[in-house]
């Protein structure tokens, strides 16, 4: 009985010691300063990003494209105004007002989003005829 005790306190003692050893590299200081380096901000922009704007142009445009597209679609379609109509219609007809309270406004917040998506379709035509003058490559279909 003796041996086991023994024995196991000495694997513990060999497990704390590997522990302790393991962590000492994480726990040592380097360099003179013990306080944590400052995070660095963020360099401010030096330009507007017109490049990259219309680098990803093309993959913008059909983005918004099929959000309209969806956002207009019938019943049947995901993600349409008119099946989230019809999913607030029947969440009322069935008496169920917490989960109409919340579809209806996911329904008020869908609609808004429908004029948004298309004002910034016809911004990213201007976007688009402004990059094609400049000769961005990317522009260019």
């Amino acid at each position: 009985m003796r041996a086991n005790r023994t024995t196991v306190a000495a694997i513990g003692t060999l497990a704390l010691a590997g522990a302790l050893l393991a962590a000492t590299p994480a726990l040592a200081v380097t360099g003179k300063d013990t306080k944590p380096a400052k995070s660095a901000k963020p360099a401010a922009p030096k330009g507007d990003g017109a490049k990259s704007i219309c680098k990803r142009l093309p993959e913008t445009e059909k983005k918004v494209a099929a959000s309209i597209t969806r956002l207009g679609g019938d019943a049947t379609v995901p993600g349409s105004i008119a099946r989230l109509e019809q999913r607030v219609a029947n969440a009322k007809a069935d008496g169920h007002t917490e989960i109409y309270t919340y579809l209806n406004d996911r329904l008020t917040f869908r609609k808004s989003l429908l004029p948004t998506l298309q004002t910034r379709q016809t911004d990213l035509k201007s976007v688009s005829t402004w990059c094609a003058a400049q000769g961005a490559p990317a522009a260019k279909k």
